[in-house]
Order: C-alpha cells, then sequence, then structure tokens
C-alpha cells in the first residue's frame, strides 16, 4: 500500500496539534497555538481555548480513522512523526479527566500502588492507531507524568506576572523547554538535573520542591496495569536545620551499628531512600557547614556516598532539590557556600516571589489567595468570611503592608481573624519586619549605618541565639553586637 501524504493544509493544522502538545502549557503561546488550532478569535480564555481545540482534533482524527487513515504508521516519512503526536494528542485528552481522578485517588492511597482502572481501554485506543507495546507503554507513562505536573503546578496559585512565569518556570525543570527533547533524549536523565530554589521564609519553597518531585517519570507494568511507584513515595524531604550538625550525617548518609555512641542499629539515610525515579529536598541547605558541602558534593558529582562507619561505597538515585531563604551569593561571597558545590546544583535556579512582590504586580492576588486559603481551611467557598478577611485586613493593615512571613503569614492572619476578629501588625514578634526595613533602607538609600549593622545584628541573633556566633559571623567584638542589638 503507498504511503499516505498529508496535504499542505493537513500538514500544517496537525504541525499545530505537535507544537501543541509540546510546548510549556503555562506559556501564552500556547493559548495562540490552541486558538490557531480551533480557529478561534483572540481573547478567548485558556480554558474555552483547550476545549475548543480538543474538539477540533478529534473531529479530524475521527475523519481520518473513519476514511481509513487512522492508524500513523501508514503515513510517508516526513509525516509519521507528526501524526504520531496527533494521535497521542487525541489520546491524552480523551483520558485526561481519567488520569485526574486517578491522581486523586493515588493522593487519598498514599504510597499504596493502585491499578490504572482504565488501563485495558487506554491499551485498546492507542493500538487502534498502530501503536506497538513499547509505544503503548511509553506514552500511557508520559501522559500520566504530564497529568501529575500540571495537576501539582495548578496547586500553586496566583494570577500575577510573576507567579504565571513561576508556573512556567517549574514546568520547564519538568520536562525543559519543550516536551520533545523531553522524550528523546533526557527522560531518563534527569536525576543530573540538580536545582536550587531560593525564596523568602513563608514563600512556598516546599510546594515548588513537592510540585517537581512528585513530578517525576515513573515506569509502567504493562502486565500488572501499575505504576512501579506511588508518587507520594518518589519524593523526599528533609529540613537540615532541624538537626545539630552531628546528627546531620547520620540523618543524610546513614549509619552502620557501633559507629558512634547510641548506633545500636544499622540505618538507611536519606539518600539510601530515594528511588531511582525520586526527588530529595535538601531544605535551609544555606545551614550546613563546609565539610558536609564536600560530602555532598561527591554524592553529585559520583552519585555515591559512604554510611557513617562504613567503607562500602553506596549508589544513590535520584534527583537533588535545595531549598535555602539566605541570599546564596553572599553566601558564597563569604565563603560559607562552596563555589564547586554551588555550580553543581545550578543547573536550575527557580526564585520564588515574595507575596509583596505578587500583590505590587497584580493588587488581586490578595483577594485571590484569601479564597483559596479560605476554601482550604473549611472545605468550602464562603462570601461571608472572605469580606470578613478583606475589611479586617484593609483596617488593621492597610493597603501598603510588606507581609514580611508571606503566605505563611498570611494563612496565619486568616486563622487569627476569625479567632480574634483582628490581626494587627503590633501582634507580630519585633524582628518580623526588621528584614523588610533593611531591604527598603538599602534600596531607596534611606537607611544609616547604624541602623543597617544593628539589624542585621538583631536578624542573626534571632536565628543563631548567641552574641558569640554573631560576633564571630560579622567580624565585632561581643560587646559591640550587643550594643548594637539593644539600640536597634
Amino acid at each position: 500500500m503507498k504511503p499516505i501524504t498529508l496535504s499542505s493544509q493537513e500538514r500544517y493544522f496537525f504541525t499545530l496539534v505537535k507544537d501543541t502538545l509540546t510546548i510549556n502549557p503555562f506559556k501564552d503561546e500556547r493559548v495562540l497555538l490552541d486558538n490557531k488550532i480551533a480557529d478561534c478569535v483572540f481573547g478567548t480564555s485558556n480554558k474555552q481555548s483547550i476545549e475548543n481545540a480538543v474538539v477540533a482534533v478529534k473531529d479530524r482524527i475521527d475523519a481520518l480513522y473513519a476514511a481509513g487513515k487512522g492508524d500513523f504508521n501508514l503515513y510517508c516519512q516526513n509525516d509519521r512523526n507528526i501524526m504520531e503526536y496527533a494521535f497521542t494528542f487525541a489520546f491524552f485528552y480523551h483520558y485526561r479527566k481519567q488520569f485526574d481522578q486517578f491522581i486523586q485517588d493515588q493522593i487519598e492511597a498514599g504510597d499504596k500502588i493502585l491499578p490504572l482502572p482504565f488501563a485495558a481501554s487506554a491499551k485498546d485506543f492507542l493500538k487502534q492507531h498502530g501503536f506497538k507495546h513499547d509505544e503503548i507503554k511509553k506514552i500511557i507513562e508520559e501522559s500520566y507524568q504530564v497529568r501529575r505536573a500540571y495537576y501539582f503546578i495548578n496547586q500553586i496559585i496566583g494570577s500575577s506576572t510573576v507567579m504565571k512565569r513561576l508556573r512556567a518556570d517549574i514546568w520547564n525543570n519538568i520536562f525543559t523547554h519543550n516536551l520533545e527533547i523531553y522524550r528523546i533524549y533526557v527522560k531518563n536523565r534527569m536525576d543530573d538535573f540538580s536545582t536550587l530554589i531560593l525564596g523568602e521564609t513563608g514563600t512556598g519553597k516546599g510546594a515548588v520542591a513537592s510540585a517537581i518531585g512528585r513530578s517525576g517519570y515513573i515506569p509502567f507494568d504493562m502486565n500488572s496495569n501499575c505504576f512501579t511507584k506511588s508518587f507520594i513515595d518518589i519524593f523526599i524531604s528533609i529540613n537540615l536545620s532541624q538537626f545539630p550538625e552531628s546528627l546531620i550525617e547520620s540523618e543524610l548518609f546513614g549509619h552502620r551499628k557501633g559507629a558512634f555512641t547510641g548506633a545500636v542499629n544499622n540505618y538507611d539515610g536519606i539518600l539510601a531512600q530515594c528511588s531511582q525515579q525520586g526527588s530529595i529536598l535538601l531544605d535551609e541547605l544555606g545551614e550546613i557547614s563546609l565539610p558536609l558541602q564536600v560530602k555532598l558534593l561527591q554524592v553529585l558529582q559520583e552519585r555515591t556516598f559512604y554510611p557513617v562507619g562504613s567503607h562500602q561505597k553506596e549508589r544513590f538515585f535520584g534527583r537533588v532539590l535545595g531549598a535555602t531563604n539566605r541570599s546564596i551569593y553572599e553566601l558564597r561571597h563569604k565563603h560559607l557556600f562552596r563555589d564547586d558545590f554551588y555550580y553543581r546544583l545550578c543547573s536550575d535556579i527557580i526564585t520564588v516571589p515574595p507575596l509583596r512582590t505578587r500583590i505590587k504586580d497584580d493588587p488581586n492576588e490578595l483577594y485571590r489567595l484569601l479564597q483559596f486559603i479560605t476554601n482550604k481551611m473549611i472545605g468550602k467557598d464562603s462570601p461571608q468570611l472572605l469580606k470578613l478577611f478583606k475589611d479586617e485586613i484593609h483596617r488593621n493593615l492597610g493597603e501598603h503592608y510588606q507581609w514580611p512571613g508571606n503566605v505563611r503569614e498570611l494563612e496565619q492572619c486568616v486563622r487569627r481573624i476569625l479567632l480574634k476578629k483582628e490581626y494587627r501588625e503590633d501582634d507580630l514578634l519585633e524582628n518580623a519586619n526588621i528584614k523588610i526595613e533593611l531591604l527598603t533602607g538599602i534600596e531607596q538609600g534611606t537607611i544609616t549605618a547604624n541602623k543597617l549593622l544593628g539589624g542585621y545584628c538583631k536578624l542573626l541573633y534571632e536565628r543563631y541565639g548567641s552574641f558569640e556566633k554573631v560576633a564571630q559571623l560579622i567580624q565585632l567584638d561581643r560587646r559591640t553586637v550587643s550594643k548594637y542589638i539593644r539600640e536597634c
């Protein structure tokens, strides 16, 4: 049978479909492509654009199938790849709601692995369009991963430009800037792409890390109709600041029985617990010592480590995400963060914007967040409570409040208003606004040297709780540090 060749019009249409499937869905270009496919007028909402495009593609695919052209292998070499993506598009959007329900079911099931309930139907759908066993397996795996990523990234809400950019950055971190490049070259090599997540306390760095970690590639077993791992199980997080220096190494690398006093059994650390498709978040990465950075550098470079008290080398599987609320550039300048460690971590750097930046970019951002928090807190929308929160924030804090605790502070603000019907800036700890005051003074050039040094000393003292430690860090004597803090 002579191979089918697409007409120029068909090739244009289905190339748009391929581009739509491979482009970042959180960028404006995706909406433009959807509108072109559906021949919509500009200004159609994102959701409606997608729905119109799905209908348009389905109509074309149904017509091809009815004409006996529904198998991508029937097409000539130049058109086969285009049609493979077109039929994959049809599959993905035919089953997207079922994938979404499966994701919800898996969240409720936790680390228990569930069978894919529509696996038989999905396999038949793809067989009808010419896909073979290995191709079917790959498409189911990729569709599940894409849908998971879309689900978890959408949990990071916000309509401001900076938040739209953040969601697009997270998608690129998972799939690169083009899904076709990801599929062909790096799908099974993402563990080599370490990432730094930067941002102030309370901005949502953990949510960003979770979205990346739970969107990793998970193989599908065609015999059992199960994915080999739960996405709940492939993401591990550890806050390094919660452990004393003497125990961090054991928590990360594990230890062997008798390695130190109290090591009565062998213990697998976080690195050993990370699966091959998994990711590990090292939170508060800026707090760890230089010797520990050297040991983690070996993990990143050689993918190996030694448990404490062992000479047996072990293999590390997984991807490393690091997060800190401290300035990574300041840490490097003060030689508290090794340059070689930084350069091994910075395959990608994602910066989570503070709440004040989000509100400045879009004043409605605050109220959308209030609506989200209210719904999350009581399980449903409540115009009455939303109005209460809006009114109290406006009355007590005003329009230009800087939200030094970011989204985390906003969540507590909502709870306090619900309990006390008020939330005042005076209720906060005195040092909560110091950082904002220092940053604003530096940006505007209005802060005095004494105020700058005093505020910085106080922030360090709140972190370390020791005049000696602060004096050591900023290279002043203890009495001078104490004086600056008292006068701040």
